[in-house]
C-alpha cells in the first residue's frame, strides 16, 4: 500500500495521526483565494515532513506532468516497494496491470496553461501540455516507469474513481486476465479553478474558513458542504495463491465489489437512496456474505446534506437491524473529499482499520442530525474486533461503488 494524504506521506504516518484525531485540513495558501467563498482545503503536507516530489521524480520530468501525476508515481512507488516487487520477471510485465484513476486529471495544469496562453500567447505552451493532463497517464507514467505491460487505463467516474479502479483490477485477476494489478486513484484540484468552480456549485464548506479543522463534518447539524482534498492512493493486488507462495505480506482479502447508477441527477444522489442500496446489495452477493457479518463501513460521508442523508437511509435499508450493530465513520472528516483519490486512500484505512480493529472517528461529529441515530463512531476512535468492511464511493453522475475485504 502506499499513500500520498493531508495526514501524511506514507501509510504509517497517515493511520497514526487519523487514529490520533488530526486534522490535515487547513487554509490555503499555495495560491490567492480573494474573492473565494471557500478558503480551505485538506492539503498535502511538504518539506521534510511530507511530500518531496523529488523523491519519486526528477525535477525535469515534475515539470513535464500534472501534480496529480507526481502523486501518483509517489504512492505507487510505496506501494510497489511494500509489495516486494521491485524487480519484474518479464513474464510478471506482461501479466500486471495499471489501473489508476481520477476525478478530474489535470485540472491545475490546464488552468496554469490556459493564463500562459492568454497573457503570453500560443508560442509559450508547454509542447508536454496535452499529455501532461489526460487522467491516463498517471497509470502511463507507472507503467513505463516499471515496465509493466498488461491492460492500462483509467476508471474516470468523479469521487467513485478510485474504488471503481481497484474493484475492475480485483475482476480482472479474479476472471484469470491478469496475475498482478497496481490499482487506485489521484486527485490534484485544489488549484484556483478546482477551489472556484466547485464554490459556483454551492458544494464546498464556507462558514468554517477561519477553523478549517472544524469544517469537514459529516452528519452533523453544523455542516455546510465538504472540503476539497488532494493526495493519491494506491495498492497492490494478487492471488491469495501468488502472494502465498512469494510469503508476501497480505493485508486483507477483497471479496466483494459492486457498482450500480442513481440514474437521477448529476449533482444530487437520488431522494430513496437506491443507486447506493443496489450497490451496496451488489457487492454483499458477489462476497457471498450475509450483511450481518460487516463490521466496519468507511462512508463517503462528504459533509453535504443530501448525500448525507442518502448514505444513512442506504445502510438502514440495507443492514436492517444489524446497521446499529456495526461502526460507521468518515474519514473525509479529517482529510477533506480527495475526489478521484477518496475511494484509494480510504481503502487504506480500511485495511488499516481491520488490521488494528479499529473503528477511526468521525471528527467534529457533536450533534448528529435528525434521523443519523447509528454508530457513526463521534470524534474517538472505537477499538471492536473487524473481520470484515465495508468501503463506499459515490461520485457525480449517480455513479456508485462498493467494496468488501475480510482479514
Amino acid at each position: 500500500m502506499g499513500v500520498i494524504s493531508p495526514l501524511g506521506c506514507d501509510v504509517d504516518v497517515m493511520w497514526n495521526n487519523l487514529i490520533a484525531c488530526k486534522s490535515g485540513i487547513r487554509q490555503i495558501d499555495t495560491f490567492d483565494t480573494t474573492g473565494m467563498a471557500s478558503k480551505i482545503a485538506g492539503m498535502v503536507p511538504l518539506g521534510d515532513a511530507g511530500f518531496n516530489p523529488d523523491d519519486y521524480m526528477p525535477p525535469i520530468e515534475q515539470r513535464r506532468v500534472d501534480k496529480f501525476i507526481v502523486y501518483a508515481i509517489g504512492a505507487a512507488s510505496q506501494a510497489l516497494k511494500d509489495s516486494g516487487f521491485i524487480t519484474f520477471s518479464e513474464e510478471q510485465k506482461e501479466n500486471t496491470v495499471v489501473f489508476v484513476g481520477s476525478g478530474i486529471g489535470g485540472i491545475s495544469r490546464i488552468y496554469d496553461t490556459s493564463v500562459t496562453l492568454h497573457d503570453e500567447g500560443a508560442r509559450r505552451v508547454n509542447p508536454f501540455f496535452i499529455p501532461s493532463v489526460l487522467v491516463n497517464l498517471a497509470a502511463g507514467h507507472i507503467a513505463i516507469k516499471y515496465g509493466l505491460k498488461g491492460a492500462n487505463y483509467s476508471v474516470v467516474s468523479a469521487c467513485a474513481s478510485g474504488i471503481h479502479s481497484i474493484g475492475e483490477a480485483f475482476r480482472y485477476i479474479r476472471d484469470g486476465y491478469a496475475d498482478y494489478a497496481v490499482a487506485g486513484g489521484a486527485e490534484y484540484a485544489v488549484c484556483p479553478l478546482g477551489v472556484s468552480g466547485f464554490s459556483a456549485a454551492h458544494a464546498l464548506s464556507t462558514k468554517y474558513n477561519d477553523t478549517p479543522e472544524m469544517a469537514s463534518r459529516p452528519w452533523d447539524k453544523g455542516r455546510d458542504g465538504f472540503v476539497i482534498g488532494e493526495g493519491a492512493g494506491i495498492i497492490t493486488l494478487e492471488t491469495l495463491e501468488s502472494a502465498q507462495k512469494r510469503d508476501a505480506h497480505i493485508y486483507g482479502e477483497i471479496i466483494g465489489y459492486g457498482t450500480s447508477c442513481d440514474a437521477y441527477h448529476i449533482t444530487t444522489p437520488a431522494k430513496d437512496a437506491s443507486g447506493a442500496i443496489l450497490s451496496m446489495d451488489r457487492a454483499l452477493k458477489d462476497a457471498g456474505i450475509s450483511c450481518d457479518v460487516v463490521d466496519y463501513i468507511n462512508a463517503h460521508g462528504t459533509s453535504t446534506s443530501a448525500g448525507d442523508e442518502a448514505e444513512i437511509k442506504a445502510v438502514k435499508t440495507v443492514f436492517g437491524k444489524h446497521a446499529y450493530k456495526l461502526n460507521m465513520s468518515s474519514t473525509k472528516s479529517a482529510m477533506g473529499h480527495l475526489l478521484g483519490a477518496a475511494g484509494a486512500v480510504e481503502t487504506i484505512v480500511c485495511l488499516k482499520a481491520m488490521n488494528g480493529n479499529i473503528s477511526p472517528a468521525t471528527l467534529n461529529l457533536n450533534e448528529p442530525d435528525n434521523g443519523f441515530d447509528i454508530n457513526l463512531t463521534p470524534n474517538i476512535p472505537q477499538e471492536r474486533k473487524i473481520e470484515y468492511v465495508m468501503n463506499n464511493s459515490f461520485g457525480f453522475g449517480g455513479t456508485n461503488g462498493s467494496l468488501i475485504f475480510k482479514k
